[in-house]
Order: structure tokens, then sequence, then C-alpha cells
């Protein structure tokens, strides 16, 4: 197998890897509200939300020893170990428990850390310049199936139900489980490069990545990788792209938490709000494959750059927004188990729930394979720190927003999400700017 054939299996094992542990991750995420308001009767007395925010503020401090982890452990490793956690987090929904449900999002939330800068540092270096955009997309595409197939099922497991039983949840949270294992094991797969660097080496050398270093190597590594991380969160590329960052951190909570929520808690849908969480679900999955698609396969033959992506993003965005504000009723986010008979400006209508689902879907792929492959293109050199950092605002904005959708009516949390996407498309604006003109001059762009 050549280099290049070799390069893109390892793409292509790492979207597949991504795509089981996030079916099982992100069905669970879309449901788990739902799940959880159906246990509260009893002795469990969680909050879906809540521990969205503890994982996601976990993660976002985790982001700042990831690099030094898979500088050590090499990230090969890394995504394994990471693996297990996520299933661990499923499986607490078989039997649930308050102390065990909360434990888990702590350490799944240092698991979401190490295991996506182990990512972004396998997708830069099963990369180049001319790949990164291809490859980007590929991943994206792969990653987003997950939630085709998870809420496929939902959809028909659910269907017709208004109250999800003890059997029901642990069917779907063996299987989600097991599906969470499997992609975990497809890791082994990837096959190491010989000509790349770990994170926080210095300089190339030929040694195969993750194999095994001196204590005194590995620590001088992670040292580095840590000290790398700092000195680039102070960049003025990183600061503007945190804005964008932190805006797809807000629609991620949203679309992956909110959203389904919002759908299922709508009395006036009848019998088909639950399985219409599924169906939600399903149609986010293809906005997401489809934008990864299309953008992976243009991107070589795109000569405009990334910023027409990014702004198709944020208008697909804002439409859906304007007719989620239209079609659900303000206290959806916050309905109690019962559900809300509310409506907003016009019946609440299925077929344009659904139809903003895909929207939400097409406008995040927008912006999320627009920014791996800008930070896999100016950060060649430093693809762990780079990730981490872009892991870093992410997770600490989808936290913020877990922890406020637990009081904030729909309106509010729109309103938030279109003033900040509307800055972060502007800070990617001048950020591609640049890089554009420095690619014109012939510079070196990865020096910065």
């Amino acid at each position: 197998m050549s280099p290049e054939s070799k390069k893109l299996f390892n793409i292509l094992i790492l979207g597949v890897s991504f795509m089981f542990i996030f079916t099982a991750f992100q069905t669970c995420g879309n449901i788990a509200q739902t799940v959880i308001t159906n246990l509260n009767n009893t002795d469990f007395h969680g909050s879906g939300y809540t521990s969205m925010s503890i994982i996601y503020g976990v993660f976002s401090a985790s982001n700042l020893i990831s690099p030094s982890v898979v500088a050590i452990v090499g990230p090969q490793l890394s995504m394994v170990i990471s693996g297990v956690f996520y299933s661990l987090y499923i499986a607490v929904f078989i039997q649930p428990s308050t102390w065990a449900f909360y434990t888990a999002s702590v350490f799944i939330g240092i698991a979401a850390a190490v295991l996506w800068t182990a990512q972004g540092n396998c997708l830069t270096v099963n990369s180049d310049e001319t790949t990164i955009g291809r490859n980007s997309g590929i991943f994206w595409a792969l990653l987003q199936s997950s939630l085709f197939f998870g809420n496929l099922y939902i959809y028909f497991a659910w269907q017709g139900k208004t109250h999800i039983s003890e059997s029901d949840r642990r069917t779907v949270f063996i299987a989600l489980t097991v599906i969470s294992l499997v992609g975990t094991v497809l890791f082994f797969l990837i096959r190491k490069q010989e000509d790349t660097k770990a994170p926080g080496e210095e300089d190339s050398t030929n040694e195969i990545q993750g194999d095994s270093s001196s204590s005194q190597s590995k620590m001088t590594r992670a040292v580095a990788a840590f000290k790398r991380s700092i000195k680039l969160s102070f960049t003025k590329e990183i600061l503007l792209l945190s804005v964008t960052t932190a805006y797809t951190g807000l629609e991620l909570t949203f679309f992956s938490g909110v959203y389904g929520t919002c759908i299922g808690a709508v009395n006036r849908f009848g019998n088909e709000e639950k399985s219409l969480i599924g169906l939600s679900g399903i149609f986010i999955g293809v906005g997401e494959i489809l934008g990864g698609g299309i953008f992976g396969l243009v991107s070589k033959k795109n000569r405009f750059g990334r910023n027409p992506v990014v702004m198709l993003g944020i208008i697909v965005h804002f439409i859906a927004f304007y007719l989620i504000f239209f079609n659900m009723p303000n206290d959806a986010p916050i309905a109690p188990m019962e559900g809300t008979d509310g409506i907003a400006y016009m019946i609440p209508s299925k077929e344009v729930a659904i139809f903003c689902s895909f929207l939400l879907g097409l406008g995040d792929s927008c912006f999320n394979t627009q920014l791996l492959s800008i930070l896999g293109f100016l950060y060649s050199e430093d693809s762990a720190p780079a990730f981490a950092i872009f892991k870093f605002v992410q997770s600490i904005c989808a936290a913020v927003a877990y922890f406020y959708s637990n009081y904030f009516l729909l309106q509010w949390q729109l309103l938030i999400m279109v003033v900040v996407g509307f800055f972060g498309t502007i800070t990617f604006f001048t950020v591609e700017w640049e890089a554009a003109a420095f690619v014109a001059r012939g510079s070196d762009y990865s020096s910065i």
C-alpha cells in the first residue's frame, strides 16, 4: 500500500470509528433528557442538561493537559482508552443511579478532551495542504453518519410511545454500549506513520508515532506540548477563530440536546412527539452528511476559499432559528414531564420542525469542516495543541449553554446564538483572508 493510500485508509478508519462511538453517544445525548424525565418519579434525580454541562466543563479544562497525554501515550492508544470511557458513560443508563451518572460525566469529559486532541493530530499527520480539506470533509461526513443510524432506530422503536418504559430504555442503551465498543476496537486498525512527529516534538524524525521511548523523552514532549498550547492560545489567529469556535459550541448544545427535548415536549405533536426526536436526529444527520460530503469533494476545486462555505452556514442557521422561533413554544426547553400545550406564532408543525433539524445539521457541517480545515492548514506542525485549544473553547461554551438551557426560554437561547454566530462569521473571514494573503505571497503560514 502506497503512503497516500495508507493515509486515506487511516482517515476512513478514523471516521468509521468515530461514527460508531458517536452513533451511541449522540443518540444518548439526544434522548437523555427525555429518558431522565421519565425516571424522575423514581430514586433517580439527575438532569441530562446538568450532566452535559459537567461533561463539557471538564472537557474544556482537560484540553489544557490533553496534548501532553497524547504526547506520552500516543494518539492511537489515547483514542482507544477514551472510547472505553464513552462506552461506560452510555452503560450507566442501563441501570441509572444519580452518583454513577454524574461521576461518569466527569470521566467522559476528560476522555473527550484526549479523544478529540488525538483525532486532530491523526487527521493532520495523515493529510497535507492539498488533502486537508478533502480529509476533513470525509471525516466529518462519516462522523455525522452517527446521527442517522442511532436516531433511525429511536424513530421506529419509540413510534407512538408517550412514556419510555424500563424495558425500552435498557434495550436501547445495551445496544448503544455495544456499538460504542465496536468503534473503540476499530481504532486498532489505524496504521502508524513513519514520517510524522508526535505532539510536542520540535523537529521531524523517523520515529513511528506512538512508539515507546524513555520516560524523560516522553516528559519532555509532554511539557513542550503544554507550553506550545499556552503560546498558541494568545496568537491573533487563534483568538479570532475562538469566536467562531464558541459559536459551534453553543449551536452544538442546541441541536444535540435542546432541540430534541423541545420537539419531545410539544403535546400538539400527539403520539408522535417522542419518535419525532429520532426523526429530528436523522435529519440533522442528513444535513451533516450532505454538508461534509459536498464540502470535502469540492474543497480541491474551490477557488474562493473557505469563506463562502461559512457564509452559507450562518445563513442556513439564521433561517433555522427564525423558523424555530415561529414554530416552537417558548417554554419547550424547560417543559415538565407532561410537556407543553403552548404555541408560538403558528400552530406547531412537524414538517417545519424536521426541516429545521436538516438546516441545523447542514449549517453545523459548514462551520466545523472549515474550522477543521483551516486549523489543519495553519497549524500542520502543531496540530495537537491547536485542536486542543479548539475543543477547549468549543466545550466550555457548550458547558455554559447546557447550564443556561435549564433556565432560559427558547427565544433567549436563539438570540444568544444569533449574536455570537454573527461575530464568529466575521472573525473567521478575517483569518481566512490573512491565510489567503500569505499563500499568495508564498509565505510559510505554519510558522506563525
